[in-house]
């Protein structure tokens, strides 16, 4: 915090007060100067800058020099404070954080499920927090605040100011003890006013013994000796307390009433590391379980179409749902399963599904009618399906009306939310459309399969109980009836499987 203008200050100002205020200001500045003559550190005089305040800048820079160094070369200040959060933690700890690694849990999910290790993810997570006890995360943000004042102190621009009294001087470069010079103190008042910034927040008697162990246990050595570093502060403390930087600046700036400014707010640290710790983790986790969802459904689909490009879609598709997504105002939620369905129902549903429909329900003869009525129901709904499916793709064509009513609305959304909010509930519609759609076929090729696996144990009996005229119905068939039936079921226990892992439970 800055200094305030003493009682007696202020009652020698209000006596002698004058009615011109420019001559008040020259006065107060006499009377500064004054003050700036009898400090012990001569560091103005005659309105210029004194070697000897390049001299104590110099002496500060030289020493700290080094830390400047290893802080440029870190410019991640979040770095930082995971470090010093890492510092500070036990062995048993170190395991615990260690087991919350990238590499761990990739490890760990090799040998157990991805749910399994979300759970002991969290449990170490949890497990975890409660290290960071009230009297550990005050010592930690402690530590991290004194790390943070060296930092700022050590990046502080000393080269550019110093620049300025030797012109020769090379950044970093302490071979020669360069020769500083006399200048105009208006050229330096502002960088002063950035030093105090940096330099007068150090606390009186700081012990600054942890922060030069942290930086030897992180990077194996000290940038700045403990003794060096408290004769730094010490030395600025000094000049601090003279006010001599506060009156030189008021000088030189010809502005009496300037004060101080300096402060170091605190900032948490330790919720920033667990965020991040489980954050990480999470997003591990995430990406596990995304990537096998992914081999899944890759694996699914090249067992049942032999290839993992699906395209069979002309307007409800990738390319036209980026229209939209730039656009942030919707997309095209299931354009893959609404491709796999498609692509389903012509390569299978109308080819082995109907084969095995038509000799089942039309040449089979059921013990009892209710027992064929549900295959039959399924097989019907799958057929008009494929119907309102082409109906749904084509009704996006931009010719069609719905498909006008996107294109005409789509230029004004940037500019009005009317038509933001039309194309929004539009798309909406179509993707809970294209959901029921995919969400129903499955519920009915569900029902086909169940039926058709009871229709196989049915076959393999002497006499059927469901159906009485398997030996008929063989003299029909072009395939092998369990052979149709088997590949029947097979394949959409596979299909089942594919829109379970894009739908979830919206399909049970």
């Amino acid at each position: 915090m800055a200094k305030k203008q003493s009682f007696f200050a202020k009652l020698f100002s209000s006596l002698f007060a004058s009615n011109d205020p420019e001559a008040e200001k020259k006065r107060r500045l006499k009377l500064i100067s004054k003050n700036l003559s009898k400090s012990k550190f001569h560091f103005y005089r005659n309105d210029e800058a004194q070697p000897a305040l390049a001299k104590f800048l110099y002496d500060i820079y030289k020493a700290i020099f080094p830390a400047k160094a290893m802080f440029m070369a870190q410019d991640n200040p979040n770095r930082l404070k995971y470090m010093i959060v890492n510092y500070s933690l036990d062995e048993k700890s170190h395991a615990l954080l260690d087991s919350l690694s990238e590499e761990a849990i990739n490890e760990a999910v090799k040998n157990s499920t991805v749910e399994k290790v979300k759970v002991q993810v969290q449990k170490n997570i949890e497990n975890m927090m409660q290290i960071f006890t009230t009297e550990k995360i005050a010592q930690l943000e402690a530590l991290y605040r004194k790390i943070s004042m060296f930092r700022t102190f050590c990046t502080y621009d000393f080269f550019f100011i110093l620049k300025k009294f030797a012109s020769t001087l090379h950044e970093g470069d302490f071979s020669v003890t360069p020769e500083f010079h006399k200048i105009n103190g208006e050229y330096i008042g502002e960088d002063l006013k950035d030093f105090i910034a940096v330099a007068y927040v150090f606390p009186e008697r700081e012990d600054w013994s942890e922060l030069v162990k942290f930086f030897k246990a992180i990077k194996g050595s000290e940038p700045v000796t403990l003794n060096v570093w408290n004769k730094v502060v010490n030395r600025v403390n000094s000049v601090k307390n003279s006010r001599v930087l506060e009156m030189l600046i008021q000088v030189a700036t010809k502005n009496p009433d300037y004060v101080p400014e300096y402060n170091f707010s605190e900032e948490p640290i330790v919720d920033g590391f667990i965020d991040k710790i489980r954050g990480d983790a999470e997003k591990t986790i995430s990406s596990i379980a995304a990537t096998q969802q992914n081999n899944k459904i890759g694996d699914l689909l090249n067992q049942i179409f032999g290839t993992t490009s699906i395209d069979r879609l002309s307007n409800y598709t990738a390319t036209n749902s980026a229209i939209y997504e730039r656009k942030n105002v919707g997309s095209f939620e299931y354009v893959n399963e609404l491709n796999y369905y498609k692509a389903f129902l012509l390569d299978f549903v109308k080819k082995d599904v109907r084969e095995f429909s038509d000799l089942v329900l039309v040449r089979g003869t059921w013990s009892t009618q209710a027992l064929s009525t549900p295959m039959s129901n399924a097989y019907h709904a799958l057929i008009d399906s494929s119907e309102k499916l082409l109906a749904f793709d084509a009704k996006i064509d931009e010719k069609a009306e719905i498909g006008v009513k996107l294109k005409n609305h789509m230029p004004s959304v940037d500019r009005g939310k009317e038509a933001r909010n039309i194309v929004g509930t539009i798309l909406a519609d179509l993707n809970e459309e294209a959901k029921k759609l995919c969400v129903d076929g499955t519920k009915n090729l569900i029902v086909i399969a169940k039926t058709t696996k009871t229709l196989l144990e049915d076959y393999a009996r002497p006499n059927g109980e469901v159906i009485i005229n398997w030996k008929e119905l063989d003299r029909f068939s072009d395939h092998p009836i369990k052979e149709l039936g088997v590949g029947i079921y097979k394949n959409i226990y596979l299909f089942v499987n594919l829109m379970q892992s894009c739908l979830g439970g919206a399909t049970s």
